[in-house]
C-alpha cells in the first residue's frame, strides 16, 4: 500500500496594518488585551514600593512587596497567555 502525501499545510492569513506606527500598535494591542499593560502596571508599581521600603529599611514590608510582586507578574502572564488564546479562538472563525 502506497502512502499518500500529507495534504499540504496552509496557514491563516494574517491580517496586516498598513504602516502601522508604535503609538497605534500599542493602542491597538491595549483595546484587544487591556488586561496586560494593567499588570505590567502593577508589577512595576509593585515593583518601585517594595524598593523603597526596602530602601528605608523595612525589610517586613519590602518582603511582603516582592511576594505581591510575584503574584502580579503571574496575573500579567495569565492575562497574556488568555488575550493569546482568545485571539487564536477568534482568528479561527
Amino acid at each position: 500500500m502506497a502512502a499518500e502525501p500529507p495534504p499540504p499545510w496552509e496557514p491563516y492569513p494574517l491580517p496586516t496594518f498598513p504602516e502601522e506606527g508604535f503609538t497605534e500598535k500599542f493602542l491597538r494591542k491595549t483595546r484587544e488585551n487591556p488586561l496586560v499593560p494593567l499588570g505590567c502596571l502593577c508589577t512595576v508599581s509593585i515593583l518601585a514600593y517594595g524598593i523603597i521600603c526596602f530602601k528605608k529599611g523595612n525589610t517586613r514590608r519590602s518582603q511582603l512587596m516582592m511576594r505581591a510582586r510575584v503574584i502580579a507578574q503571574g496575573f500579567t502572564f495569565a492575562a497574556l497567555l488568555g488575550g493569546m488564546v482568545a485571539t487564536a479562538v477568534k482568528s479561527r472563525q
